[in-house]
Formats: C-alpha cells, sequence, structure tokens
C-alpha cells in the first residue's frame, strides 16, 4: 500500500499538456498496482488516437519508474466511457476558471451573460435595456456585443455611424452612448452589412480581444454581455476568461425555446457558470382593446425556472415599440418608460441587481465606506 500510494503521490505531478491540469485531478488514473519491483498503472485517454498519448505515458513510466522500489513500469492504456469523459470536461473547465488570467475586466464588476439557446428570443434588445435599466440606477454599465457574427446593438443604440478607435496606450476605446460603454464587432467594420466569415479560433480570439485590449473603466459595475445564441466557442471562451459571469437566461413561453433554453443553461452549469435567472419574453400580447393573446403560448419562462430551481425573472410581454424603437436605435426603456415591457424590464433590472448588488459594496470594508460616507 505505501508504494501504491507513492506511485499516485508522483503521478499528480504529471500533467496532461492539452487541459493544463494533473491526469490524477482529471481522473485518467485507473489500477494503481505492485508486483515485486513492477508497478502497473491504469491510464484512461478519451479516445485512443489521442495524439498526447506517447508524452503522458513516457512521462508516467519516468517519474514512477524513478520511485525506489521500482524498476520497471508497465501502463495499461484504455479508452474512457462517455460519463468518464463528461467528468473530465467538467473538471477541466472548473480548474480553468479557477486559474484564468487577470483581463482589462475589474474582478470587481458584476459580470451578467444574457444567453439563449436559439436566436429569434429578443436577447439582444433585452441585453440593451437591461445594460440601460441599471445605469439608470446609478451604476457604471458596459455593454459587450459578444454576438461576433449577428452584432445588432450599435444599431439598437442608435450608434451604428460610429467606430471604435484606441488610444495612446493602442486599447480600443468603448464608444459611450446613453451612458453606457459599448464595444461590438459592428463598430469595427465599415458598415453593418459586412459579413463576418469567422471560425472557431478567430471567434474565441475575438472574445479575448475584447476582454483584454479594451480600456474598460475601472470603476464598471456591471458588464452585461449579449450572448450569441448557442453553446459554442465563445461561450466557452467567456466562461474560462470570466470567472465572475453569471448567466441570464432567455426564452419564449413556447415549449421548442424553453427546450433549447434548458441546454444553454446545461453548458453554464457544467463550466460552474452560475445561473441569475429566467427572462421569459414575448410572454403574450395584450391588444389596445383589453384582450390578451398568448401568441407563444404560456408558462414557458416559469417551467424553466422551476427546473433550474432559479427565480424567474421576469415575463416580459409583447410589444410592437421594443422593434419599433431598436430599430430606429430609441430602445423602449427611454423612449417608452411607461409601457409594460419597459416597466417589466425595469424591474428585471432591479431584482438582477439585487441578486447581484455591486461588488465594491458587497464586502466588508465597502460596507464599512459606506456607513462612514452617510
Amino acid at each position: 500500500m505505501g508504494l501504491e500510494a507513492d506511485i499516485r503521490a508522483t503521478l499528480s505531478n504529471v500533467i496532461d499538456p492539452e487541459l493544463g491540469t494533473d491526469i490524477v485531478d482529471l481522473g485518467m488514473v485507473g489500477d494503481v498496482a505492485v508486483n515485486g519491483s513492477t508497478a502497473s498503472v491504469g491510464l484512461a485517454l478519451t479516445i485512443a488516437s489521442c495524439p498526447m498519448r506517447g508524452q503522458i505515458e513516457g512521462d508516467i513510466v519516468r517519474r514512477v519508474g524513478a520511485i525506489p522500489g521500482i524498476d520497471s513500469v508497465d501502463v495499461v492504456t484504455t479508452v474512457m466511457s462517455q460519463d468518464q469523459r463528461s467528468t473530465l470536461m467538467e473538471r477541466a473547465r472548473m480548474r480553468a476558471r479557477e486559474t484564468a488570467q487577470p483581463t482589462a475586466i475589474d474582478p470587481s464588476t458584476r459580470v451578467i451573460a444574457v444567453s439563449s439557446g436559439k436566436g429569434g428570443v429578443g436577447k439582444s434588445s433585452l441585453s440593451v435595456n437591461l445594460a440601460l435599466a441599471i445605469a439608470a440606477q446609478g451604476h457604471s454599465v458596459g455593454l459587450l456585443d459578444a454576438d461576433i457574427w449577428g452584432f445588432s446593438t450599435p444599431r439598437m443604440l442608435g450608434a451604428g455611424d460610429t467606430r471604435l478607435r484606441a488610444n495612446e496606450d493602442r486599447k480600443i476605446v468603448p464608444i459611450v452612448v446613453n451612458g453606457i460603454h459599448l464595444v461590438s464587432t459592428g463598430l469595427m467594420l465599415e458598415n453593418e452589412t459586412t459579413a463576418l466569415m469567422w471560425r472557431g479560433l478567430m471567434l474565441s480570439k475575438a472574445v479575448e480581444q475584447f476582454l483584454n485590449d479594451v480600456a474598460w473603466p475601472r470603476d464598471l459595475g456591471y458588464l452585461v454581455v449579449d450572448m450569441p445564441p448557442g453553446t459554442g466557442d465563445v461561450q466557452m471562451a467567456l466562461s474560462r476568461m470570466l470567472p465572475q459571469a453569471e448567466m441570464v437566461v432567455v426564452t419564449t413561453p413556447q415549449l421548442a425555446a424553453q427546450r433549447v433554453a434548458a441546454r444553454v443553461a446545461d453548458m453554464a452549469r457544467r463550466s460552474h457558470m452560475p445561473i441569475v435567472g429566467v427572462i421569459e419574453n414575448m410572454a403574450g400580447f395584450t391588444a389596445d382593446n383589453g384582450d390578451h393573446y398568448a401568441i407563444f403560448g404560456e408558462g414557458g419562462g416559469e417551467r424553466l425556472a422551476d427546473e433550474l430551481s432559479v427565480p424567474l425573472i421576469a415575463s416580459v410581454p409583447i410589444d410592437p415599440s421594443v422593434s419599433v424603437g431598436s430599430d430606429a436605435g430609441l430602445p423602449i426603456v427611454l423612449d417608452r418608460p411607461d409601457t409594460p415591457a419597459a416597466i417589466s424590464i425595469s424591474k428585471a433590472a432591479g431584482l438582477i441587481t439585487e441578486i447581484l448588488p455591486p461588488l465594491a459594496l458587497d464586502n466588508c470594508i465597502g460596507r464599512l465606506s459606506s456607513l462612514f460616507d452617510d
């Protein structure tokens, strides 16, 4: 038992070069046995043709072979089951968040990733209006349009003709529109009809640039991130680089949209990203005569929130003013704040900042400072 314990301790120094974590923590080590002076080590790889196989096996042989009393090492390599692979990836994502390198986003900034599993649920208009509603509470707010291909926030804020510039430190300077700090690929292209034909690595690099090479204000209280639909490269890059990010899931009442939204929630939890709550958008239309029409069904947001054990932050009704205002660069919370949709979004913003109070005040020193300020 002593030698076997020594072997497992030694194996914790063998690092998977691709995942950057030791093979014991990743669950890649199986049975360990000693027969005389021969050690047998079980190694489970994600795939049989893993290109790192030779390097990992070689590291095992060298390290275990250096233990006093061990003259030879047999590595018994197998392939992981689907459950084992899922567990490994979960551990790797958690470790990546724990060891994330600092970005230009201050650690005290609350990061709210507004996400959906599919397009067409009003995620971008909600992101814009939530950012404005949070700023109206007196907070310093940034809006990052991480929908690299499908950017739309510049038009929604009436900033489609503005372009980003660099400062003397060669950092991108966010534009300030309606009091919020905005960054979007739409502010970098010649016009909004230009197609960005970027693939995985370029998408991740774009997110990395927005987080590292932008002169975000140091006192930024909240950063609202308009996420692209789905569970791909941008989502994984953001969860890895911004450990403080938390997700607001957007769905419509429709069952199909609710099921797709559940996938983005599953991605968040498997990436160890907390879920703040659910916003149900397009929750019925009320005509001028008072008749109500559940155009996309009813109850989808509440069912999803119950399933995820998180609050239903808001049910935002259908209002033509939302799309008209978005096209004209007049967000509804500014242009028509007394409409039911604007009131619902403003209440959602209030609940979000209640759940996620400014981090600068959510600690002992911050609370003491606020007492002295009073």
